[in-house]
């Protein structure tokens, strides 16, 4: 397994800083960031937001928006929100059975949210509520399975990623490592990201995540 994390080596990006020394500073900084980012987000993406939401209520019965509990912040669940993709009828509240490509359970504007990432931009509100960080592992469902296990059974190092707050983004994603989990190889590489990140986090690299992911994902998204 490489030490190089996207695209920097570990001493480009530092190591986690002593509880010690700095965590709170370090908290200070990361919250100030992502209520600056939810808010900023929020304000500038309201008209899409607007035109999102009335092409989902007219093109399928049901609400615009999606709750589903997610593990949080050592591992308490909470409701995440996301711009309703699937036909109600159809929707899997527990989030277990994956989505997978062409799948016949999502909408036609479902499959641009998703392709387009835009379904996940409801979890601004999240991150404002102070349930998720604009960057982190992404909120997994509980019994969230990896090569047909759950997780945990998986690989024993899974409750680590508990340790810090969920994110709209991650250095999992933006590496390549979103969407399923149903390999061994992708199960593993989405943990191994996940935990690097923990290792190695700070704010210069939660900057560059976040214009990855808007440059990868919104620009040029590859989701399903």
């Amino acid at each position: 397994m490489t030490d190089n994390v996207y695209g920097f080596h570990n001493t480009d990006l530092g190591h986690a800083n002593d509880p010690a020394e700095s965590s709170q500073t370090s908290s200070s900084l990361k919250r100030g960031l992502d209520l600056f980012g939810a808010v900023s987000g929020l304000l500038l993406l309201t008209p899409l937001f607007v035109i999102l939401a009335a092409v989902i209520k007219v093109t399928s019965k049901g609400p615009v928006l999606f709750k589903q509990d997610r593990h949080g912040l050592d591992g308490k669940t909470f409701k995440a929100y996301k711009f309703r993709s699937m036909y109600i009828d159809q929707c899997d509240q527990s989030g277990v059975r994956q989505t997978v490509k062409d799948d016949p359970r999502i909408t036609p504007i479902g499959r641009f949210l998703r392709k387009s990432n835009f379904d996940e931009l409801p979890q601004l509100l999240n991150v404002i509520k102070g349930e998720m960080s604009l960057v982190g592992p992404r909120p997994h469902v509980p019994g969230m399975l990896a090569n047909g296990v759950p997780y945990e059974q998986f690989d024993p190092r899974y409750q680590t990623r508990h340790r810090v707050k969920p994110g709209i983004t991650g250095l999992a994603q933006v590496n390549g490592f979103r969407g399923e989990t149903k390999t061994a190889h992708a199960a593993s590489m989405r943990l191994y990201y996940d935990l690097k990140y923990i290792e190695v986090r700070s704010i210069f690299l939660d900057v560059k995540i976040i214009v990855n992911t808007v440059v990868q994902e919104f620009f040029g998204g590859k989701g399903y």
